[in-house]
């Protein structure tokens, strides 16, 4: 069970301070493979190829500001880390590549696989990154758009210290605020034909774990993985080489770990 000095799962205050802009549920597929009226096939491949190449320069260009001092924001230079859902996920496994102040990255659901779904953003990663940076893989079973499999083979090539945690009955939607919500709005959704196989391969929400059992998980997780590789704290090493799983498990929440773990 989680040590008595150490809870990541208990209400905070945590220091934990987050920037981020919240990706569209639909942002791994629709709109931006879409054909626009009049579109050549060429014009279209630029288009989708802007978009791609545009998510680690914002990246870059938030550090930039924030670590500039020209904002209220006090960051600690030598603590930077990353969180990305689904093509956030990606992003955040591709930054480290370009940019040397990331420090540690959690990767929720990541596309990137050298595999994706039909109509899945065709995105690639290299992880060139020639130095350690501690990642965590938060994953879902049931993830209908990111096949479980597509993100062990991201884990697997990844060249650093890593872990991985996947939640039981899960779908892609677990990992942003107002899981049911966003779930069903999925699942209601119009997508571009070659992506209309999604919502139809979705179970439904009653089925899988609530939101707040995501949270729980997702949040721990990442606060325990940051605690560690960015806060150098002791307690949060014991936690993570513990039982996570049954700490998981005492609160109501079924997970499990995926294999090949490193320190």
């Amino acid at each position: 069970m989680a040590d008595a000095e150490y809870d990541p799962f208990a209400a905070g205050p945590h220091q934990v301070d987050v920037c981020r802009g919240r990706d569209g549920s639909l942002r791994v597929v629709a709109p931006e493979l879409a054909s626009h009226a009049g579109e050549t096939a060429a014009a279209r491949a630029a288009r989708i190829d802007a978009i791609i190449g545009s998510r680690v320069p914002d990246v870059q260009f938030l550090l930039d500001h924030l670590l500039g001092g020209d904002t209220r924001v006090e960051v600690d230079a030598a603590r930077i880390g990353l969180v990305g859902h689904s093509f956030g996920g990606c992003t955040v496994l591709a930054t480290p590549e370009v940019d040397s102040r990331v420090r540690s990255v959690v990767a929720l659901a990541p596309s990137g696989s050298s595999n994706p779904k039909p109509g899945i953003l065709p995105l690639k990663l290299s992880f060139d990154w020639g130095r350690d940076v501690p990642t965590l893989y938060l994953a879902a079973e049931d993830d209908v758009p990111i096949p479980l499999a597509g993100v062990y083979e991201l884990f697997d090539r990844t060249p650093s210290s890593k872990r991985m945690f996947i939640l039981r009955r899960a779908d892609h939607q677990h990992f942003i605020e107002d899981v049911e919500e966003a779930h069903e709005a999925v699942q209601a959704a119009t997508f571009p034909p070659e992506a209309a196989w999604i919502p139809v391969a979705m179970r439904p929400i009653a089925e899988l774990s609530s939101g707040e059992q995501a949270h729980t998980f997702v949040r721990g997780l990442t606060l325990a993985h940051f605690d560690l590789t960015l806060g150098q704290m002791t307690t949060a090493e014991r936690f993570l080489s513990g039982d996570v799983e049954a700490d998981l498990a005492a609160r109501g929440v079924e997970a499990f770990i995926r294999p090949h773990v490193t320190a």
